[in-house]
């Protein structure tokens, strides 16, 4: 692979991730490669093998608009790693960098999360760092030796897995929303350094960088166990902050009259005393 070769490499982990099965092709005898092979990604998008492989290799980095939906297809690619591979294919123009300003979060939005006491908030930065959170939120989260920074939570913190007892689905979709954020700004100087701490501290982070999964937050139901209140199952929606673009507001809620509506409870109450 060449240097600088986003497209290729996540043609590459992509395929190596289909199995022949799932697209309806034949097992083809013994297989020396993970997932389809190069040919096989070139015959369901209607490309030449020679093509696809200088796409792999970063000798070809202009497909057309066509040929990446038909990539897409032929990977059975979902809607949030379609547009990832559209943007890759056909990345934003160099732009002169100019000094990034610290993330702030408005005024106006710390005041709407401090009017939810009975319902944790978190607006999160784009990488996934906690920029603020109201009483409940921080009560969620406390406790952790990076309970201010999510990513390192999952794969730094000693006690994460006792923390999310489904941790392997919490740091693929962890990884899998920094990955979306790196396709929107490859070049962020805090993306790269967050990367790289990873990288170098977790085996486990390394893995699932590799697989290319993108995953943009947008709702899901995540268990904690919590050291003060115990076992919480949680629905959360993240929301875009239009005003601040790369901030998403976290909101989670418990399921009317559960015992994790209870168990939120008593730990708001912990949070006020």
């Amino acid at each position: 692979m060449v240097k600088d070769n986003a497209l290729g490499e996540f043609l590459r982990a992509r395929r190596e991730q289909v199995g022949p099965a799932e697209l309806g092709l034949p097992p083809g005898g013994s297989r020396r490669v993970a997932g389809l092979r190069r040919e096989e990604v070139a015959l369901l998008a209607g490309v030449s093998t020679d093509y696809y492989v200088r796409l792999e290799q970063g000798r070809e980095r202009n497909p057309s608009a066509q040929v990446v939906d038909a990539l897409a297809r032929g990977l059975a690619l979902d809607e949030d790693a379609s547009a990832h591979l559209h943007r890759l294919a056909r990345p934003a123009p160099g732009r002169r960098r100019r000094a990034r300003r610290p993330e702030r979060v408005s005024p106006n939005l710390l005041r709407l999360m401090d009017g939810w006491p009975d319902t944790p908030a978190l607006v999160l930065g784009r990488c996934l760092d906690v920029l603020a959170h109201n009483a409940l939120g921080q009560a969620l989260f406390a406790g952790h030796a990076h309970s201010g920074d999510l990513i390192r939570l999952v794969f730094l913190d000693p006690d994460a897995r006792e923390f999310y007892p489904e941790w392997e689905r919490v740091a693929v979709n962890t990884v899998g929303g920094l990955r979306a954020a790196a396709g929107l700004d490859p070049d962020d100087p805090q993306l790269i350094d967050t990367v790289g701490e990873l990288s170098v501290k977790s085996a486990d982070f390394r893995r699932l960088w590799a697989r290319h999964d993108i995953r943009q937050k947008t709702h899901e139901t995540k268990r904690f166990r919590h050291r003060l209140v115990g076992e919480l199952e949680l629905s959360y929606e993240a929301l875009t902050v239009n005003s601040a673009p790369g901030q998403q507001l976290i909101v989670y809620q418990a399921e009317p009259g559960s015992p994790s509506e209870a168990a939120l409870a008593l730990l708001g109450s912990l949070a006020a005393s």
